[in-house]
């Protein structure tokens, strides 16, 4: 039997780990990268938001990590992955982080990333 969060859906609900991975593209269908990683709300449950990895030779030496608010997401069934309404400058501009500090235990980072979204009327 097939796993059932590998299979493609019509759902508005998608497996985290389908997330993962996925292409993020500006409106002109220009690749930006990937998702790296989502963080959710532990109380709320709501995904709060997607990181983006991009950037550097090859997209490893060099990448940084931009986290997204994960409302600014389109999800585009034609291209099996997410669309953002943001220019590639304000977003090579937006806050990026190692992934060592994403993943530490002080997520201070997560205030400087909405008041940057917040300036550009990225909803949040």
């Amino acid at each position: 039997m097939s796993d059932p969060m590998k299979q493609s859906t019509d759902s508005s609900l998608i497996g985290a780990s389908k997330v993962e991975g996925k292409p993020v593209f500006d409106p002109n269908g220009e690749k930006l990268g990937n998702v790296k990683e989502i963080y959710l709300d532990k109380v709320s449950g709501k995904v709060e938001f997607a990181v983006l990895a991009f950037g550097g030779a090859r997209g490893v030496l060099g990448e940084k990590y931009h986290p997204l608010p994960w409302n600014a997401l389109d999800y585009d069934t034609a291209k099996d992955g997410y669309v953002v309404d943001i220019d590639k400058d304000a977003l090579e501009a937006s806050p990026a982080y190692e992934n060592d500090f994403l993943s530490g235990a002080d997520h201070g980072w997560c205030a400087e990333v909405r008041e940057y979204y917040s300036g550009l009327g990225t909803p949040l």
